[in-house]
């Protein structure tokens, strides 16, 4: 038995492909979600006079650097070889055969690989080139813009009031020429994103704090005239911000040795060692090195990707910087954070330490795992370093005695500050952790508990619930169980309330769409310094909004009774 309710929250983003000379209209999307025509490009890339540019009558587009195709290139090379390298894989079976032709034609070889790599680097390059000449973009006060492509011309529009978060990425060969990408994130995943790059690092620094002001209703003016090497002066200082967490290499390194994962990883290995002594052959080792090698790779993406991690705040969003290889520069803006999750594995306890993880619309979880590292708000600290973060994205938990509901939250069980719990019966099912299940609605958020071993706790604001739902398996039915889903983005957090009572479940499941609804409706506008009447125009940095206290207190969501009180 399903019951669903269903709350939606347009992308926001837009875009149109099509072949060259025949460029479709980029499209805006309306307060009600529809799409409409915005005008047409000329096969020039400029704007023509109806488009997102052309609205605010003098915004300047620009290009990205002309080291672009160069580092768009070496992905073109990678692939060719990697699909050579898999075209003759088949011969490796005879290799003494194929390394003897290779021995008799050794200078006609290394001519012919040689002359064939710098063939598809030279194609490669060339059609980057034209391609950078064909990319520009350009931010106004409603959307990023961004034109695209040769044969196939795509044509992107990102509006402004649906900028999830603005992130300045250097790869490693970025770096090496002191560039970076700007990623421009919105509500519809990773399809839907605008990603502007490469520029130099100060450039795309400036472009983020662009984006990052007009998005938050600050009125930038326009750019001034674009330079010789394409880039135009910057429109609006760095707000300044304040470091509040920081999480040392070694602690990095610690948590993950005490992590389930490098744990369970270490009796693998230690077990196929042990396999391959006792059956004397290396059999056992070849046939896992594929998952050993996935394995691998998760714990050092894990490592490599939360390395030198910090949070600041700051007054348009939080600011997490971390990465070894590839750094990452993120902005969160306030309130577009879906649902958090803070978690402690069995091992950590000793040390007190704590993960949290966040939902952001536009981030998700790939298939890469990139979207594992973008989710971090705090790879692991203590307590008060997790209560920290948790309280830059949701400082108001609305009750009395915040410390007694995160104590009972952490690590409580039973009904002790309000949870209510999985009843008697259920221990049937879940015999181990049905007194640590548990769910609580307070007046701005729903927190629900679980895990004995890894214990979990999301919290979900009330107006960031985007559907309910009540779920039974035949066993649960029969027990008169059931489980509520509060879903949420694409993410790492998936709130569950496990093993509630069937009646409670449902009464729960009316009551919080209500809530959802009513705080919806009073969360204001989406431009957030307007709000609070941040300066705006051109400014230094010491002129604009002072990098204040978050308040501790929000004015109360209105509650509608319910079981959970």
């Amino acid at each position: 038995m399903t019951h669903d309710v269903h709350a939606s929250d347009p992308a926001g983003t837009t875009s149109s492909t099509g072949p060259a000379g025949a460029a479709g209209p980029t499209g805006t999307v309306g307060p009600t979600g529809t799409v409409g025509p915005t005008g047409m490009t000329g096969s020039d890339g400029a704007a023509g006079p109806e488009s997102a540019a052309g609205r605010e009558g003098a915004v300047v587009w620009r290009r990205v650097h002309k080291v672009t195709p160069i580092l768009n290139a070496w992905k073109v090379v990678a692939a060719v070889v990697a699909a050579f390298v898999w075209q003759i894989s088949d011969q490796l079976g005879n290799v003494p055969d194929v390394w003897a032709s290779v021995d008799r034609y050794r200078t006609t070889v290394v001519l012919a690989v040689v002359g064939f790599l710098v063939l598809v680097a030279l194609l490669a390059g060339l059609y980057s080139m034209l391609a950078w000449r064909r990319m520009r973009f350009a931010v106004s006060s409603e959307s990023v813009d961004l034109h695209t492509g040769i044969l196939f011309r795509q044509q992107r529009h990102a509006r402004l009031v649906r900028v999830q978060a603005v992130d300045v990425v250097q790869p490693l060969l970025g770096r090496l020429f002191g560039l970076a990408q700007v990623r421009v994130e919105t509500a519809g995943g990773s399809e839907s994103n605008v990603v502007i790059g490469y520029l130099r690092e100060s450039e795309a620094q400036d472009l983020r704090n662009e984006v990052m002001a007009r998005a938050a209703g600050v009125d930038v003016p326009v750019a001034g005239p674009v330079t010789a090497d394409g880039a135009a002066p910057p429109a609006v200082a760095a707000a300044p911000e304040r470091e509040v967490l920081q999480v040392p290499p070694g602690r990095l390194v610690a948590a993950l040795a005490l992590s389930g994962s490098l744990a369970l990883f270490v009796l693998v290995m230690a077990g196929l060692v042990v396999a391959a002594v006792i059956t004397g052959s290396i059999a056992p080792i070849f046939g896992a090195v594929p998952a050993l090698l996935g394995w691998g790779g998760y714990l050092w993406n894990r490592f490599a990707g939360e390395f030198g991690f910090r949070a600041a705040l700051s007054p348009d969003g939080i600011r997490l910087r971390h990465g070894l290889l590839e750094t990452r520069t993120q902005t969160l803006p306030p309130g577009r954070v879906q649902a958090v999750r803070l978690s402690q594995a069995w091992l950590w306890r000793r040390f007190d330490w704590w993960r949290l993880e966040v939902n952001v619309a536009g981030y998700g979880t790939d298939a890469s795992g990139q979207g594992a590292v973008e989710t971090v708000l705090l790879p692991v600290g203590p307590r008060g370093d997790a209560l920290t973060a948790l309280w830059l994205v949701l400082p108001d938990l609305g009750v009395d005695d915040p410390r007694e509901l995160l104590d009972a939250a952490l690590e409580g069980s039973g009904e002790h500050a309000g949870f209510r719990t999985s009843p008697r019966r259920a221990r049937w099912l879940d015999p181990i952790t049905w007194r640590r299940n548990g769910l609580r609605i307070t007046r701005t958020a729903l927190l629900m508990r679980s895990g004995r071993l890894t214990r979990s706790l999301a919290v979900v604001p009330h107006e960031r619930t985007q559907s309910l739902a009540v779920r039974q398996g035949p066993l649960e039915r029969r027990l008169g169980l059931a489980d509520l889903h509060a879903h949420s983005v694409p993410g790492p957090v998936i709130p569950v309330a496990f093993h509630l009572d069937e009646g409670l479940a449902l009464a729960v499941l009316t009551e919080q769409a209500e809530r959802a609804r009513t705080a919806r409706a009073a969360e204001g506008p989406e431009e957030w310094m307007r709000r609070v009447e941040v300066p705006t125009g051109r400014a230094p940095a010491t002129e604009r909004a002072p990098a204040t206290e978050v308040p501790t207190e929000q004015a109360p969501a209105t509650e509608t009774p319910g079981p959970l009180g």
